[in-house]
């Protein structure tokens, strides 16, 4: 876990997205790298912005992240929805929406359950019930 999520989030040179990533590492349990793999961190940094508001975005970026009972309601579901995020590739809400494909795809619920994503490789959810097509007559 990076100084910046054990100290507090701090301010950074890089627009928020080094302080986003900290506590991303917090709510996830995964690191940096691993966050950044998902070649996802500015996208979501973004949505969440978005979503929230730019005060209530600052808001939960704001101190050290303590996330148990005495975090107060707004900065704790805040929280949770980037979380939900990270895990899902989906923002919850009243209208809950899917980012990308990719985001499907590079949600964290997979590699936390250390599986690919259904339908995101090459051949795609169901393939296995058909024959490939370069074998089609093959050994006839």
């Amino acid at each position: 876990m990076s100084d910046a999520v054990e100290g507090g989030l701090g301010s950074g040179p890089d627009g928020g997205a080094g302080r986003f990533t900290a506590l991303s590492e917090r709510l996830t349990g995964f690191g940096t790298a691993e966050l950044e793999a998902t070649g996802l961190v500015e996208v979501y940094r973004a949505v969440a912005e978005e979503q929230l508001g730019p005060a209530r975005y600052e808001r939960l970026l704001s101190g050290p992240w303590q996330p148990d009972e005495s975090a107060d309601g707004d900065r704790a579901d805040a929280a949770r929805a980037v979380t939900i995020l990270w895990y899902t590739g989906s923002w919850p809400g009243p209208a809950p929406f899917v980012v990308s494909p990719r985001a499907h795809a590079e949600a964290l619920v997979w590699k936390a359950a250390g599986v690919v994503a259904p339908a995101s490789v090459p051949a795609g959810y169901g393939s296995w019930a058909e024959r490939p097509a370069e074998a089609e007559g093959a050994g006839r």
